[in-house]
């Protein structure tokens, strides 16, 4: 029997009262109704471009006299806080702690948990890939004791065993050759297993290594409060960095002349916590811009001081007065806020801000992953123009002139399909500017129209001298171009050219047009002549330009075109 060793002797050291009260104190627990625990879940956010509101809501038990919100992220902005409780709670003082994620408890980043289960999902592999080499290594010895020679046995030993026959040798060889197969079979579906839980985990840890300085630090809230009976309290705080931006689908129907706008929203978030199924609403509001815009500075008119003495002096009099100290604060914030995506709206529907509120519960992971949001859609009559400039380039474009919906719309891309067929990139921006197209309207290019031909003929320019003397040069120039139409319906055809335009009155432009243009300063520019008709199907139009320009020869001319 194996001795059993003498137990030892029992220590006793002196008892220390403070040392006892306070590892009682450390070891009590709190009663439960006087400290709630983390239950929150976030429920609502609004989100901005560049920044989002989140609002948690928290269950608050019974008598219960405090409420921690760990694990926050380190983006909060502190002064953005706000609690909102039911009647039954009593909300007092808070604080606000922020600490490294790695020492918070139960702060492990969201994508801890994910990478820690393909990491053990690997880890059983390569195990079961260890355990198929094991058996693949006794598999090939026991071949190669069966088929290998058996070395002479020692007289002092037993009689040999019997020889195997022919049928116990092709049993076990039958064995052997559907162990192996299985064995290399597992094996390779082991390692197909492992280079796609690999290819999963790539990702995540190049994700959470990219974020791993913005996730560093993590933010808890502590509340001190007095419920009378169990409520809900409600924290709301804002994070930079999440956005959203507006995308459409515009959609061309020729034949009926319609134009399908489908409205989407990009969103994406890297805060450090996830959006699970929350209500989003999106807003064009700027949350966190200067609250007061530049103040005009004096305007100074002053004699200049003669050139000597005192000239130092009389300039440092004559400089403007300072400007106040915020002027420098707003410059900073403009200039930070021009990274920022902005929306350019008219109208608004909400005081100084147009809210998308999103009727189903989305999730946003914080991978900055793009989540496309449909927002509904809208079908508007077009007008449809074939747009050609022949000088420029021998094609012709179809064009729809769109007014803009009901409703706000701010600017986005959008991508232009005609027909079901994609053809291309544009905006949707009824706040700016479009081409030719009326005010509060905005038009879409939908590709070239094949069925739309056009000639530009040479251009003839003949230069000569004006004048009794002969002073002054005399440039004739003209230009004639061609359109036919190929449909087999009307088209309605827009023909742009552009015409010489003087910026010195020396120089004199005369311009002749055949047909007479529609518009001479087509989209508010002068100079850029419009022809504007229908086309019936099969038709050719004819346009010609001429211009005579006359300036003195002792002059040289700046021409741009």
């Amino acid at each position: 029997m194996r001795p059993v060793s003498p137990p030892l002797p029992f220590l006793r050291l002196p008892a220390r009262p403070a040392l006892v009260a306070l590892g009682l104190a450390v070891l009590a627990p709190l009663p439960a109704a006087a400290q709630a625990q983390d239950t929150s879940r976030i429920a609502r956010v609004t989100v901005y471009p560049g920044s989002a509101t989140v609002e948690r809501v928290a269950k608050v038990a019974a008598g219960a006299r405090s409420l921690t919100l760990a694990c926050l992220p380190a983006s909060l902005d502190v002064q953005s806080l706000q609690i909102n409780a039911d009647p039954a709670v009593r909300v007092g003082e808070f604080n606000v702690l922020t600490e490294d994620r790695d020492v918070a408890a139960g702060c492990a980043s969201p994508l801890d948990g994910r990478i820690r289960e393909l990491e053990d999902q690997i880890a059983g592999v390569k195990a079961e890939a260890s355990a198929l080499q094991l058996v693949d290594g006794y598999l090939r010895s026991v071949a190669q004791t069966g088929a290998g020679s058996e070395a002479p046995a020692p007289a002092s030993t037993a009689p040999r065993a019997a020889t195997p026959t022919p049928a116990q040798i092709t049993a076990t060889a039958e064995v052997l050759r559907k162990s192996g197969q299985d064995s290399a079979a597992r094996a390779h579906q082991l390692q197909r297993k492992q280079e796609a839980l690999e290819l999963a985990l790539k990702p995540l840890v190049a994700e959470r290594d990219r974020v791993a300085s913005q996730r560093a630090r993590v933010v808890s809230v502590s509340i001190n409060l007095a419920a009378e009976r169990e409520a809900e309290l409600r924290l709301s705080y804002q994070v930079r960095g999440p956005g959203w931006q507006p995308s459409y689908r515009a959609t061309l129907d020729a034949n009926k002349s319609t134009v399908l706008i489908e409205r989407q929203a990009l969103v994406a978030q890297n805060s450090g916590e996830d959006w699970a199924g929350v209500q989003l609403t999106l807003s064009t509001g700027q949350p966190g811009r200067a609250t007061q815009g530049q103040l005009p500075r004096p305007w100074w008119l002053n004699v200049a001081p003669p050139q000597g003495a005192g000239t130092q002096a009389a300039a440092v009099a004559m400089m403007p007065a300072p400007a106040p100290a915020m002027a420098p604060l707003s410059r900073s914030r403009n200039a930070a806020e021009e990274a920022m995506p902005t929306f350019d709206v008219s109208a608004l529907d909400k005081g100084f801000a147009t809210e998308f509120a999103v009727p189903q519960r989305i999730t946003v992971p914080s991978s900055g992953q793009r989540v496309t949001l449909a927002l509904g859609s809208h079908s508007t009559p077009a007008t449809l123009i074939t747009r050609t400039a022949p000088a420029m380039e021998e094609a012709a474009y179809l064009v729809a002139q769109i007014a803009q919906p009901p409703g706000v719309w701010p600017a986005g891309a959008a991508g232009l399909y005609r027909d079901g067929a994609f053809v291309g990139n544009g905006r949707i921006d009824f706040g700016a500017p479009s081409a030719g197209a009326p005010a509060d309207s905005t038009s879409l290019s939908f590709g070239r129209d094949e069925l739309v031909t056009v000639r530009a003929e040479p251009v003839q320019d003949l230069t000569g001298s004006s004048g009794f003397t002969g002073s002054r040069v005399e440039r004739k120039t003209r230009r004639a171009y061609s359109v036919e139409n190929r449909h087999k319906a009307v088209i309605t055809l827009q023909v742009l050219h552009a015409s010489p335009v003087s910026r010195n009155e020396k120089i004199e432009v005369e311009s002749r047009y055949q047909p007479q243009p529609a518009e001479t300063t087509w989209n508010r520019t002068p100079g850029t002549v419009s022809w504007q008709q229908p086309l019936t199907a099969g038709a050719t139009a004819q346009f010609s330009a001429e211009h005579t320009i006359r300036y003195p020869k002792d002059i040289e001319l700046l021409e741009r075109q």
